[in-house]
């Protein structure tokens, strides 16, 4: 009998149950007003459901209104920001997916514009359409690039208040449904700032050494899980290399993995770049999988569990990942976007029997009729 494909074997973490290893990774969509998820957010997220995905991420959402990105950013600062997300939350479960938020701050690279708007920073044209800068702040006053707003540098008194937000926004996100939540360290915002020795020159307890660097890392995970219920899983977004000389490192990244795992983190999503530029600019050549060997050397080095990501664009690429042993859940994004329903497919091109059976009925039912129609009837003698 041919192997299942381990990509539709479930997964169990802690007392969540995925029905596969396909995730929807977070994708920010810079349609919010106010932080409040609307009618896009539901659409976006709701189609990955209905897709196949085992879990699908919420957007990077903001644990203060001053940690958004870009005006459009979701946010989590308020408890009018529950319900609204709740509407997802309970779709998503309703069709086998589970739900999952990104708690995030993005220091200084908060209050710049849309991708669309030109992705730097706000300038004369945004502030036309009522989209002004607001204060940012980061561990040092060091701004990203020439041009970017300065930030001031945080308080430890600051940092305080950052902690609790952090587990105000963790609590609003058990009310507001969502079964696995991830800490947000990576692609340049706040905690990745920390992490780095390019972007923190702080001189107190929260910068200098290695230890000190991910000191603000390890509290915020720890404040997190005091409150995320222990049956639910947490995840932590990393940055697995700076890609920049000087900057954090791969055994950076092993090293915090072993940091995390006894606070109670459960699962690594390896990421990359950012910490100067876009999201995930790195000096990294890009290629197929071109982050799995991030996940693979965590993974293997840490014994954490880990998420892939990154230019994951065939089903026969993500069952070799898992097959080899490099990471445990395959996280798909843009090609998500290419194609929502790319779970379903990838089922057909690896041989799932009773292909049309994880389809929604309302779909599923026709697409069969239309299969067994579309078959050579048996030649008649």
């Amino acid at each position: 009998m041919p192997q299942a494909p381990l990509l539709f074997s479930p997964y169990e973490i802690r007392g969540v149950h995925l029905k596969n290893r396909v995730v929807i990774s977070p994708m920010c969509q810079y349609s919010a007003v106010d932080g409040m998820a609307n009618d896009w957010h539901f659409a976006h997220l709701a189609r990955f459901a209905l897709g196949g995905a085992g879990l699908v991420f919420a957007e990077a959402t903001a644990v203060q209104q001053e940690g958004r990105i870009t005006h459009g950013d979701l946010g989590i600062w308020s408890d009018a920001h529950v319900e609204p997300l709740k509407r997802i939350t309970a779709f998503l479960k309703a069709h086998n997916a589970v739900p999952a938020i990104q708690l995030a701050h993005a220091g200084r690279k908060a209050s710049m514009q849309r991708p669309w708007h030109g992705n730097g920073p706000l300038d004369d044209t945004d502030r036309a359409r009522g989209e002004d800068v607001w204060p940012v702040a980061a561990p040092s006053a060091i701004p990203m690039d020439s041009g970017w707003l300065t930030p001031h540098a945080l308080s430890v008194e600051e940092i305080t208040g950052l902690r609790q937000s952090w587990k105000d926004a963790t609590r609003r996100a058990i009310d507001a449904g969502f079964e696995v939540l991830e800490v947000h360290g990576a692609h340049g915002y706040l905690l990745h700032e920390f992490l780095s020795p390019l972007s923190n020159k702080r001189t107190d307890r929260y910068g200098g050494s290695f230890e000190n660097r991910i000191r603000l890392a390890l509290e915020i995970v720890s404040d997190v899980r005091s409150v995320w219920p222990a049956d639910k899983p947490l995840f932590f977004r990393v940055s697995s290399v700076d890609g920049v000389d000087g900057g954090w490192t791969l055994q950076d990244s092993v090293a915090l993995a072993n940091e995390l795992r006894p606070l109670g983190v459960d699962v690594m999503d390896c990421s990359s770049g950012g910490l100067l530029g876009s999201a995930t600019a790195a000096r990294v050549k890009r290629y197929p999988g071109f982050q799995v060997p991030y996940a693979a050397a965590i993974r293997h080095e840490s014994g954490l569990a880990t998420m892939t990501v990154g230019l994951i664009l065939e089903a026969e690429q993500a069952e070799e990942i898992l097959r080899k042993g490099e990471a445990d859940l395959i996280a798909i994004g843009r090609e998500a976007l290419r194609n929502p329903n790319w779970p379903l497919h990838a089922e057909e091109t690896l041989g799932v029997e009773n292909e049309y059976a994880s389809w929604p009925v309302q779909s599923g039912w026709w697409l069969d009729k239309r299969k067994k129609s579309l078959t050579p009837s048996p030649a008649r003698g």
